[in-house]
C-alpha cells in the first residue's frame, strides 16, 4: 500500500470515514515526520520547514474542511475532538506505508497531537509542538453561555447555506484580506491562501468549510485537561516564539509538571515561526530527533 500521488508532491489518503489531501516532501528512504497544521491553515504551512529539514520526509495533511481535504458531511456543529478520530485513523493506516518517527503539530495541530499522545503514548514515538501545548479549557461557569453562542451562530450559518459564496476578483485581494485579519506576513498569507481557495472564471473564493469559524459548543474544564495531561510520557519538544502567544510561555511551568520528558525552546518569531523562522526551527528539531 502507498500514498496516492495525484501530481508532484500532492498526496491523497482515503481514511474509513473521509478523504484527506496533503503534501509530501523528501525521498522515501528517509524517516517520516507527520505534520499537522493549525486552524484555517493547511499543508502548505510546512513548505518553508521542508526546505530545511532535508534529512526527513515530511507528510503534511490538510485537516478535514481545510485545503484540498473533504469536508465533514452534513451541516452539524464541529468539535475539536473529531480531529482525534482523524489522527487515529491516519496513524493506523500509515504503518502500511511508513510509521512516522515524530508527529509535528502547530497550534491546533499541536493541541490535537498532544492530547492524542497523552491518551495513547505507545502510538507516538516523538512529539514536536510549535506554539501549542494542550487542549483549550475554560471555567465550567461559561458552559451555558458558550452553548448559547455556539447554537446561535450555527442557526445563522444554516440560514445562509443557500446564499452564494463571496467571490474575490483575484487571489491578491484574498491574500490581503487574510493579512489584515491575522497580521501574518504577506508571503505566508499567499502560500496558505493558494491552497485554501477555489478558482473560477469570475474570480476566487474560499473552499474552507465555513463551519470552522463557528465557536465550539463545548470546551473542556481545567480539571479535565489536567487529568488528561498528567504524566505525559512521550518524548516531547515544545517550541514557542518570543512574539507568539504569551499564554503559552506563561504555561511553561504547567508543561513541566505535566510532561515527564519535555524540552522547551524559545525562538525569535511569531505564532507562525515555523514559516518565518523555518531555518532556526528546523535546526532545533534536528537536534531533538538525533539526540
Amino acid at each position: 500500500m502507498s500514498l496516492v500521488r495525484e501530481f508532484g508532491d500532492e498526496v491523497s489518503i482515503q481514511l474509513p470515514h473521509i478523504k484527506l489531501a496533503g503534501r509530501l516532501w523528501g525521498s522515501a528512504d528517509k524517516p517520516l515526520i507527520l505534520a499537522l497544521h493549525g486552524w484555517l491553515d493547511n499543508a502548505n504551512s510546512f513548505q518553508p520547514l521542508s526546505e530545511h529539514l532535508t534529512d526527513y520526509q515530511i507528510l503534511a495533511i490538510d485537516w478535514p474542511g481545510h485545503g484540498g481535504s473533504e469536508h465533514r458531511p452534513g451541516a452539524y456543529p464541529l468539535h475539536w475532538i473529531d480531529y482525534l478520530y482523524d489522527l487515529d485513523a491516519l496513524l493506523q493506516k500509515l504503518p502500511n506505508i511508513q510509521a512516522p518517527v515524530a508527529i509535528l503539530g502547530h497550534s491546533l495541530g499541536g493541541i490535537i497531537a498532544s492530547a492524542y499522545a497523552a491518551a495513547f503514548p505507545d502510538r507516538v514515538e516523538n512529539l514536536i509542538l510549535i506554539e501549542a501545548l494542550s487542549p483549550l479549557y475554560e471555567d465550567e461557569s461559561k458552559s451555558k453561555n458558550r452553548l448559547d453562542k455556539s447554537f446561535s451562530a450555527h442557526r445563522r450559518f444554516l440560514a445562509s447555506i443557500d446564499k452564494p459564496a463571496n467571490v474575490y476578483r483575484d487571489m491578491a485581494v484574498a491574500v490581503l484580506a487574510r493579512h489584515k485579519l491575522t497580521a501574518l506576513e504577506l508571503q505566508w498569507c499567499e502560500l496558505l491562501t493558494q491552497r485554501n481557495m477555489q478558482i473560477f472564471d469570475s474570480g476566487v473564493c474560499w473552499r474552507s468549510d465555513p463551519r470552522l469559524k463557528l465557536d465550539s459548543p463545548l470546551r473542556l474544564t481545567f480539571s479535565q485537561v489536567d487529568a488528561l495531561m498528567q504524566a505525559h510520557k512521550v518524548n516531547t519538544l515544545l517550541i514557542s516564539g518570543n512574539r507568539g502567544f504569551s499564554q503559552l510561555r506563561e504555561a511553561i511551568p504547567m508543561a513541566n509538571r505535566w510532561f515527564k520528558r519535555l524540552q522547551s525552546v524559545e525562538i525569535e518569531g511569531d505564532h507562525h515561526l515555523h514559516m518565518g523562522s523555518a531555518e532556526k526551527v528546523s535546526k532545533v528539531i534536528s537536534v531533538f530527533l538525533k539526540g
